[in-house]
């Protein structure tokens, strides 16, 4: 018994060795990810079911017998392991919503960081599984414009494949057990006595996020999405500046951390920016005097004095137009879909007046058609039949000159915008107009798009938040 325990702790020490020697390898090829690497304590697991390596957020909780075994057939896999774990903590992955379909969140959580390794080219990261794993990140890559862990669940998800199909193919992007990352925080195994503990912080140069994990109590949920959040905005920024020559080569890792930080927007949040002041009616309580409407009940037996106003000025949406790219490049679903979610919210009466002069025109190098839309029911029958015309090339210009003609000729009193659902690949035009212009793209079509004005107003949409998707 005696000798077996020693051979278990003689075990747990190689394989920690054998942890901070990968650690301290990646630490010498990728510095821009030192806080990352620095925040997961090691810690080895006492429970059985844990056969590879697992993080929940604040430690690595590793099986010493295979980082052991691993390391004796092929030293590399334990450093691109390794990896594999930090860049689920930096694109946020362990933080998962409970009801995501866990086979498929774990298929695309594994394919998003491997492509991400595999995009640094790091010779010492290279091992037998990538080369396996060509086939699949290839076909992915052909009909996705990101390759985030977000949009590869949405592809498998309406696949609808089975779990063995989705087991199958996670055999040769897996490399470590996801399965804390569905356990309430009470059910998840605690540091042991022998870890790094919270003396550890050697190494970090960020006194704040080293108070993160230096603290030797466990943190909360919100607490760690918001330590990974500053991980993973400094390592972004480090990548866009200091270590600028690794922007060029890691764009699964650049594109992944550009999507998680780039600000979050709500369409129905921003449209408000186009409201103007306007009667409405409905009561106005706020100039409504409750003392005359009450001595007028008790003076004339029931009758008030006066009444309340039954208009209220309040400001809301009456005139914007909606420019719509119909290039050959832009899909029309997605066109049906970001329509939709625009009548969605004209219905909603706190939003828009009851009259409103939307004008709704296609165009792709030229200008296909004007709708004009008084109402939501108007509207309501555009969707209906709505056709898209166009399919050509794009060109911005022609719509703003199309806007200026209407002004001119008095369709428009005060308008105050214009939104352009588009995927950015076109000709804008060098001259603010005299209203605010907004150009919007879907997040998995927007990578980058620097040929958009100063002047110019640049939104980007979750996907889901226009198809009216919230299940991811």
């Amino acid at each position: 018994m005696v000798e077996e325990s020693s051979g278990t702790d003689r075990a747990n020490q190689l394989a920690r060795k054998i942890l901070t020697f990968s650690r301290d390898s990646l630490l010498v090829n990728l510095r821009f990810l030192d806080a990352a690497i620095h925040q997961l304590k090691l810690e080895q697991s006492e429970d059985e079911e844990l056969d590879t390596i697992a993080i929940d957020g604040q430690h690595l909780f590793y099986n010493s017998w295979y980082v052991l075994n691993t390391y004796k057939q092929q030293k590399e896999t334990i450093s691109r392991d390794y990896l594999h774990v930090i860049f689920h903590g930096l694109f946020q992955h362990l933080f998962v919503n409970k009801l995501v379909h866990q086979g498929c969140w774990d298929l695309a959580c594994d394919i998003a960081v491997e492509n991400a390794i595999n995009s640094l080219e790091i010779q010492s990261l290279t091992t037998p599984r990538q080369g396996k794993q060509t086939h699949v990140i290839t076909k992915l890559k052909d009909t996705l414009h990101l390759m985030t862990a977000e949009k590869i669940y949405r592809y498998y998800l309406d696949k609808n494949f089975s779990d063995n199909d989705l087991a199958v193919i996670r055999r040769d992007f897996y490399a470590d057990n996801h399965t804390l990352w569905y356990q309430p925080p009470e059910k998840q195994p605690s540091p042991g006595v022998d870890g790094e503990g919270s003396t550890n912080g050697d190494g970090d140069p960020d006194q704040k996020l080293r108070a993160g994990r230096g603290s030797g109590r466990p943190l909360s949920t919100q607490e760690l999405i918001e330590l990974w959040k500053q991980i993973g905005e400094r390592a972004q920024v480090d990548i866009e500046t200091a270590s600028r020559k690794w922007g060029n080569v890691s764009g699964g890792l650049h594109q992944g951390l550009n999507q998680l930080n780039r600000e979050k927007y709500n369409y129905a949040t921003f449209l408000k920016r186009f409201s103007v002041l306007g009667e409405a009616m409905q009561i106005n309580d706020d100039e409504f005097d409750l003392i005359f409407y009450t001595y007028g009940l008790k003076l004339y037996q029931n009758m008030p004095l006066i009444e309340p106003l039954e208009y209220k000025e309040v400001k809301r949406i009456k005139e914007f137009v909606i420019a719509i790219d119909t290039s050959g490049s832009v899909a029309g679903k997605t066109v049906q879909a970001f329509m939709q979610k625009t009548y969605n919210i004209l219905k909603q009466t706190e939003s828009f007046f009851s009259k409103i002069n939307l004008h709704i025109v296609q165009c792709d190098a030229q200008i296909q058609q004007d709708t004009k839309i008084t109402n939501a029911e108007e509207f309501d029958r555009l969707l209906q039949s709505m056709q898209l015309f166009g399919f050509g090339g794009t060109d911005f210009r022609p719509v703003f000159t199309y806007v200026d003609q209407l002004i001119e000729n008095r369709e428009f009193e005060n308008l105050k915008g214009l939104i352009y659902f588009t995927d950015g690949y076109g000709t804008y035009p060098t001259k603010k107009p005299n209203y605010d212009t907004a150009f919007v793209f879907l997040d998995e079509d927007y990578v980058e798009t620097p040929d958009v004005p100063p002047w110019a107003i640049k939104l980007v949409l979750s996907t889901d938040d226009v198809m009216e998707r919230g299940d991811n």
